[in-house]
């Protein structure tokens, strides 16, 4: 059973920043990327970034040149690193990871959420 565990959440003055972990257990091939989203009270899971097993990243516009998105395959950890925090940021975060098993019958695809973290940052 594929385990995803966040943490680092915490709260941070505006202009502060926090580095976020997602840990997963069960390393295999099948898996196509590891994103990181948010949730702010009211609002809809929008996605932050996202790193494909290749290393492509993805930024959601808001997180650019202040999110950065990195991972650590021998820990089966991905990082998400947040500086110039803005109260807007105010969310809980969560890991996803999505994995790809291709058979020669088919393709089946898997998400794996992990409980979420706490972001809050006080203007």
């Amino acid at each position: 059973q594929v385990q995803v565990v966040e943490s680092g959440g915490g709260l941070v003055q505006a202009g502060g920043s926090l580095r976020l972990s997602c840990a997963t257990s069960v390393r295999t091939s099948s898996i196509d990327t590891i994103g990181w989203y948010r949730q702010a009270p009211g609002k809809q899971r929008d996605l932050v970034a996202s790193i494909s097993s290749g290393g492509r990243t993805d930024y959601a516009g808001f997180a650019k040149g202040r999110f950065t998105i990195s991972r650590d395959i021998t820990q089966n950890t991905v990082y998400l690193q947040m500086d110039s925090l803005k109260p807007e940021d105010t969310a809980v975060y969560y890991c996803k990871r999505h994995d790809r098993v291709i058979t020669i019958e088919r393709v089946q695809e898997f998400d794996y959420w992990g409980q979420g973290t706490q972001v809050t940052v006080s203007s």
